[in-house]
Parts: C-alpha cells; structure tokens; sequence
C-alpha cells in the first residue's frame, strides 16, 4: 500500500487516508451492528434506528469522497489497510478449519 504525498497531493492524500479509516471503522460497527442483530437482543425500533444511522454514515462517507473526488484513492488505500489487518488476524489466530478440528478433537 504505497501512498504518493507530494505538496500538490498532500491534502487529497491525507483526507483519503482518513476517509479510508473511517471507513473501515464503519464496516467495524456494520459487523456488530449485524452481530446485535442477529442476537435477537435488539427491539425493533432499535434496529430500526440503528440501521438508519448506518446508512446515513455510509451516504456522508460516498459524499465526501466525491466532494473531494478520492473515490479511488480511498478504494486503493483501503484495499491495503484490509490487507494488513488479514495478515494481522491470520498471524495471531489459527485458521478456522483447523479451530474446528481442535474443537472436534474435544468432543
């Protein structure tokens, strides 16, 4: 995940860097928010009110990216930022074929 900054680029470079962030930490919370979900723990207003707000993060995210015309650069740095947290995730956690045979192996 190169990033190219130069003084021309510099403030583009830096506000996809952190829409890029930010949306990562969106597809964090669509992932607990779906998990709460799907617990059953949630009423319905709830999940009314937290699905509205989930779609209204992700509509200022695309606006903002077009706003500042870093749709891609947001794709592309955020394509690496998912790369590096696989190879984090795989580096501390065993693969889950291989959790579920240790499990097997329990019963």
């Amino acid at each position: 995940m190169a990033i190219d900054l130069n003084e021309s680029n510099l403030r583009q470079g830096l506000m996809s860097l952190v829409v890029a962030l930010v949306d990562v930490i969106k597809d964090v919370l669509k992932h607990q928010a779906v998990m709460r979900m799907e617990s059953g723990n949630l009423s319905d207003e709830e999940v009314e009110r937290l699905g509205k707000a989930l779609m209204a993060i992700e509509k200022e995210i695309e606006n903002i990216k077009k706003d500042f015309e870093i749709t891609e650069s947001v794709h592309s740095i955020k394509g690496g930022l998912d790369d590096a947290v696989n190879q984090m995730c795989s580096a501390f956690m065993p693969p889950l074929e291989k959790n579920r045979a240790d499990l097997t192996g329990l019963e």
